[in-house]
């Protein structure tokens, strides 16, 4: 049984995310999901069903430029062969770059040490139409200094219960950011998040608290107490998902 590493671009915005749903009834938009997507045409070219695993769970709306998936499979095909075939296949806003044969015991998911994701704001007078699809909006300019001090202040590893919507997660909340980096010139802010591991909307609450920094509706200073609380109404919002970008995932 041969093991194959996929390294797959996509434009999240027709999509409910990256993992398929447990039942097709759950599936809500006309895009369904991306992994599915992939699966169907993996499928055609095997003659059977095929399990791709993916590294992250992106959300509805979320977009890739790095996202890494394995399968297995007693194909004899050539990897630019597979590459060929994936992309003949697939829609158009999602892309496979790469295709690597890999150890068998490869797994994208669990071999996996950091994840980093991007999120765009734009803050010039008039937003570009260009840019609408894949860039928030911000109508007030955010005071940049007061961004970079709650980024700094969320470093390390802490207990991230409150910037997390699940309320009944049973799994251990506690994640160490290594890098939050908030660059910004006149036209737009962006955001630079990594970690060991982000559950669904983690990134898109930690970059909302920070945005909610940068705009005075919560103060750098009380990060400490949120992150202590445990307390999802004391984080920020979760921004729009369309700024945001899976980057690069690291081994």
């Amino acid at each position: 049984m041969r093991n194959f590493q996929l390294i797959i671009e996509y434009d999240g915005s027709r999509y409910d995310g990256w993992q398929k749903a447990a039942t097709p009834a759950k599936t809500v938009s006309k895009g369904g999901a991306i992994q599915e997507k992939i699966e169907e045409v993996l499928a055609k070219m095997e003659g059977k069903p095929v399990e791709l695993t993916g590294a992250l769970r992106t959300e509805a709306g979320v977009h890739a430029y790095k996202q890494v998936a394995n399968f297995h499979t007693d194909s004899e095909k050539k990897p630019y062969e597979i590459k060929q075939y994936l992309n003949r296949y697939l829609p158009r806003d999602i892309a496979v770059l790469e295709v690597l044969e890999v150890n068998d015991r490869f797994h994208a998911a669990f071999n996996a040490k950091q994840f980093i994701f991007e999120y765009r704001i734009t803050i010039g007078e008039v937003p570009s139409v260009f840019d609408r699809k894949y860039n928030y909006y911000c109508f007030k300019r955010p005071d940049i200094a007061k961004m970079k001090q709650a980024a700094k202040a969320l470093l390390g590893t802490h207990d991230f219960k409150a910037f997390s919507d699940n309320k009944r997660m049973k799994k251990s909340t506690v994640r160490t950011i290594s890098s939050i980096d908030v660059y910004s010139d006149e036209k737009e802010v962006t955001v630079t998040v990594a970690a060991d591991d982000f559950w669904p909307n983690m990134a898109r609450i930690l970059i909302g608290t920070i945005l909610d920094c940068g705009l005075s509706e919560i103060e750098p200073e009380s990060i400490p107490g949120i992150l202590e609380s445990g307390d999802r109404e004391r984080a920020g919002r979760a921004v729009e998902p369309k700024g945001l970008f899976l980057t690069d995932v690291k081994y």
